[in-house]
């Protein structure tokens, strides 16, 4: 390679070079990582050497970046202000490996879940599964609600139903759904290991027809909480059922709203991204419900029935 072109990489090296600080720096908001990658290409005379709309893209967003971001001193615990006056600088704490390592280490995780959760780890799609920290709150919602009659939509493996189940009174019940026979058995086989068989119904099948079958039966109105964790282009629809579902002052839960982070991302337009931002965009519209964002996890709303 000569010296011309490593001083000037041709575009589609930039495209990637590009990439990998779209990456790295964005997902963690690390103005030292953005600085690393960026500060060869921070002229204006290298900006226009980039030959695609898109790599033009991602460098206008890799500026913003370093000014919209910002690191305390201890690279341990980065935080992120927000550039925006009317939020007045507010510091909020980004979460990295080291601190969540620490926030895991603070999650209360009965044996038989921890159990579960490891043997998940194990197979396929266990990324699926929630982390202790979501299902700790998600017990505790159950708690404070004192609900008895909860859904899930999704079970997988049963982790975070087996949470809710655990926090029911004896005489609660959980209908959980889930399409998938073979995760299904893991989550029976948990539910009996728990002792908590008797407070929940499996419903093998499609989550929408389960919620038509239950309402169909007279069930409208008489649940207290629902932990929406299925199709995520089938959001709205089942948002929609639970609302019949659910009682005024019950709460439904819906998990991967942030999704990786690229619902915030303008370049990213696939149809589960697209129909997770739509979703989120109604919901902030819906006066139907309270809401609120948590960004636990990959991101969940907590919606009250008004």
């Amino acid at each position: 390679m000569t010296k011309s072109a490593a001083k000037n990489p041709t575009p589609p090296d930039l495209y990637l070079f590009l990439q990998m600080a779209n990456i790295f720096a964005i997902n963690r908001c690390s103005s030292s990582v953005y600085q690393r990658f960026i500060v060869q290409f921070n002229s204006t005379q290298r900006f226009s050497s980039l030959s695609s709309h898109v790599s033009k893209s991602r460098f206008i967003k890799l500026n913003n970046l370093r000014r919209n971001c910002s690191l305390s001193s201890d690279a341990a615990a980065p935080f992120i202000v927000a550039d925006d006056e009317k939020y007045g600088n507010k510091q909020v704490i980004s979460i990295t490996p080291r601190l969540y390592d620490y926030i895991l280490a603070n999650a209360r995780e009965p044996p038989v879940l921890r159990q579960l959760r490891e043997e998940t780890a194990n197979m396929r799609g266990s990324q699926m599964q929630v982390s202790p920290d979501q299902a700790q709150l998600l017990a505790m919602l159950v708690q404070i609600l004192g609900a008895a009659r909860c859904i899930e939509l999704g079970v997988y493996t049963g982790y975070s139903s087996l949470a809710i189940a655990l926090a029911l009174p004896e005489s609660g019940c959980l209908v959980a759904c889930e399409r998938d026979a073979k995760s299904l058995e893991v989550a029976k086989r948990y539910y009996e290991l728990a002792g908590v068989s008797h407070k929940v119904s499996v419903k093998h099948g499609l989550a929408a027809d389960v919620l038509k079958s239950m309402i169909s039966n007279g069930e409208t109105c008489s649940y207290d909480f629902a932990f929406v964790d299925a199709e995520k282009r089938m959001n709205q629809k089942y948002f929609e059922l639970l609302l019949q579902l659910v009682r005024v002052g019950g709460v439904i839960v819906i998990d991967n709203v942030l999704w990786h982070g690229k619902v915030a991302d303008p370049l990213v337009n696939d149809a589960k991204t697209v129909s997770i931002r739509n979703f989120n965009r109604n919901l902030m519209a819906d006066d139907r419900v309270s809401i609120s964002l948590v960004p636990i996890g990959d991101g969940m709303t907590i919606c009250r029935k008004r």
